[in-house]
């Protein structure tokens, strides 16, 4: 483990500081928004700007990695997301902030594009799984700790917003400082989800139904929570739970798609996201505080290794030359997700009830399953054999030529 670990050790250190800050901004704005009467339309409008920020970042942050190289990017990135939360406190109003976090995901985009990307290279397909889900673990957890501090202060004040632009600029002390060397520059970083597709259709599939799934969730799950009890206190424990339970089971599912086969594991964490979240939704009246913390534990424990898999499912197709294109189409594809997500679960909210965001989820998840079950109808056991991706790109006539045959899974 600690052979795997050392070379990357500085960015795992980083950025799970950094992640503290996200985690507390993340659990921060939705909860401050309710309290200054903020529409859930409004909410998740938020949460649909990060996204679409984020998804412009996947589109033009692989760019900036082959210009400057991941160092730089990685340092100016967190600059400027360390600035943002100091705006959103000076300026409370919904479309500044809808245009701050576009730009925190622009910045987080391009972050998670050198992160993944700087990962893979220190991975191969014996230990991509184990790694990613340790990288997952930490950084949830650190997450969690961040969704814990809005307990510190009070989320009416400024205090909140500095310290998680404080948390921003140390998050990158690290990187800057570390003696490791970085990826090389990549010589391609151009995007073609349709080649990404033809390699992975069930990887890219699972980033997709992560997107729609967990940005929701990021962006509307303390409005949800804060129905089941008091508003500030039962936001903070259920956005904590929910994290907790992704990070403690990141490990033993990442070790578990090592050995057995990550299209076996993905659609039971599919299965057993969508049962928790069937159980969230059908009791948010009923439940009771521990009951429903219990639940939230089990879904974050469930939904959110789907990413992690998937990701690593479909690296598993990839040549080392095009790791960056690989992360950064893997994020877009999630990104595209992430943006449609909160819009449907606040139509779904506000026409139904708060329940409307985990019956969205849990049927996002029955999806995968469903998409999942037909490719292994469609394809069998062949689909579980490795293509390089370099080798499915040489097949085609074209860069953007549409596959007519789907060549991996």
């Amino acid at each position: 483990m600690k052979r795997h670990l050392a070379p990357v050790a500085a960015l795992l250190i980083s950025v799970s500081i950094l992640l503290t800050g996200q985690g507390l901004q993340g659990a921060l704005l939705p909860m401050r928004a309710t309290i200054e009467n903020f529409s859930p339309i409004a909410v998740g409008a938020m949460g649909a700007a990060y996204f679409l920020g984020f998804t412009l970042g996947c589109l033009k942050g692989g760019e900036l990695v082959r210009r400057v190289g991941h160092i730089r990017v990685f340092l100016a990135m967190s600059a400027i997301a360390s600035a943002a939360p100091l705006v959103h406190g000076l300026v409370v109003n919904p479309l500044a902030w809808d245009l701050l976090r576009f730009v925190t995901g622009f910045c987080l985009a391009s972050l998670y594009m050198v992160i993944e990307s700087w990962l893979n290279e220190s991975s191969d397909n014996s230990n991509r799984g184990l790694i990613f889900s340790m990288y997952t673990m930490i950084t949830l957890t650190m997450m969690a700790a961040g969704q814990m501090m809005t307990l510190l202060c009070e989320p009416t004040g400024l205090q909140l917003f500095i310290i998680a632009s404080v948390l921003f600029s140390i998050g990158a002390v690290p990187v800057a400082l570390s003696v490791s060397p970085s990826p090389a520059q990549p010589a391609r970083t151009d995007i073609d989800l349709r080649e990404l597709m033809a390699v992975s259709p069930s990887g890219a599939m699972g980033c997709f139904v992560a997107g729609l799934a967990n940005g929701s969730f990021w962006g509307l799950a303390p409005v949800f929570a804060g129905v089941t009890g008091d508003a500030v206190s039962m936001a903070a424990w259920f956005m904590a739970a929910v994290v907790i339970g992704g990070a403690v089971t990141q490990w033993p599912l990442g070790l578990l798609s090592d050995r057995f086969g990550r299209r076996k594991i993905l659609v039971a964490v599919a299965l057993l996201a969508g049962l928790a979240g069937i159980a969230l939704a059908a009791g948010m009246l009923h439940l009771g505080a521990k009951s429903t913390i219990f639940l939230a534990a089990a879904w974050g424990g469930f939904a959110f290794p789907v990413y992690s898999i998937s990701v690593a499912y479909a690296n598993d197709y990839a040549d080392p030359s095009d790791y960056v294109r690989m992360s950064a189409g893997l994020l877009l594809i999630y990104g595209l997700g992430a943006v449609a997500g909160p819009f449907i679960a606040s139509a779904l909210m506000t026409w139904h009830n708060p329940s409307g965001l985990f019956w969205f989820a849990a049927a996002t998840h029955v999806i995968l399953i469903a998409f999942i079950g037909f490719r292994f109808i469609k394809e069998g056991n062949q689909a579980e054999e490795p293509i390089a991706f370099g080798d499915a790109l040489a097949a085609a006539q074209t860069a953007s030529q549409v596959y007519e045959e789907e060549l991996g899974d």
